[in-house]
């Protein structure tokens, strides 16, 4: 089995509507944990999309967490967030190891206790995130049928299983991880290896712009907001 492979699934068993609403703790991790958003006005009726989130290096859970929590109240999404073991993700220190196997606990976990639509199951991530996300989902396009990079580094998938679909955005003017070596690079890959990616460049630096991360999500689940569907 390649390392990157995560084994958890969502279960096709019938789950009620989730209890407990808000910033759930996932109480896995003594020191780095991670946190799962439950939307507390959205019914959430039937399956609900996910979005498993990868932050930047050096941060944490609530960072990618809190920007989409609008969103998730809009759309009824459910927002998983994990902490890196270290400061960044394991495959950005040499391999993949630790962080999947607590992405993996993760995942069991939330799909034993919330009902999961297979079809709109997102990874996204930013900058190392973003790396590690499109990396990670490459290798489990038979999990994730989406992947959203806003502004990575480069790409190392242990593996190439399934076709998800992919989103890459990018600031013409970013100084972190500059474009001409990053994302223009990573969209060539892409198409070389047999995807089509969605690529958007904006003007700006090394952000995810309001526009740029609603334009990905209209991508993912469609432009029309789902109301309370």
């Amino acid at each position: 089995m390649a390392p990157a492979r995560l084994q958890a699934r969502p279960t096709s068993e019938l789950i009620p509507p989730p209890e407990v609403r808000g910033v759930v703790p996932l109480n896995l991790g003594a020191q780095r944990d991670g946190l799962l958003y439950v939307p507390l006005r959205h019914p959430l009726g039937g399956p609900r999309p996910l979005l498993v989130a990868c932050h930047g290096a050096g941060s944490e859970a609530s960072h990618s967490i809190r920007p989409f929590m609008d969103a998730a109240e809009e759309r009824g999404l459910l927002l998983l967030a994990c902490d890196s073991r270290a400061a960044t993700w394991d495959m950005i220190h040499g391999g993949y190891g630790p962080d999947v196997t607590f992405i993996d606990r993760a995942l069991q976990q939330v799909f034993s206790r919330y009902a999961i639509d297979p079809s709109r199951l997102a990874l996204d991530g930013f900058s190392d995130g973003a790396s590690y996300a499109l990396s990670l989902g490459l290798a489990n396009g038979d999990l994730f049928t989406h992947l959203l990079g806003f502004s990575p580094g480069f790409l190392n998938p242990a593996a190439q299983v399934g076709r998800p679909q992919i989103f890459i955005s990018h600031g013409t003017s970013d100084r972190v991880l500059p474009i001409d070596r990053c994302s223009r690079v990573i969209v060539s890959q892409l198409q070389q290896a047999g995807y089509d990616p969605h690529y958007v460049e904006f003007e700006g630096g090394h952000t995810v712009p309001p526009q740029v991360q609603q334009q990905a999500l209209n991508w993912w689940l469609g432009a029309a907001p789902e109301g309370n569907s």
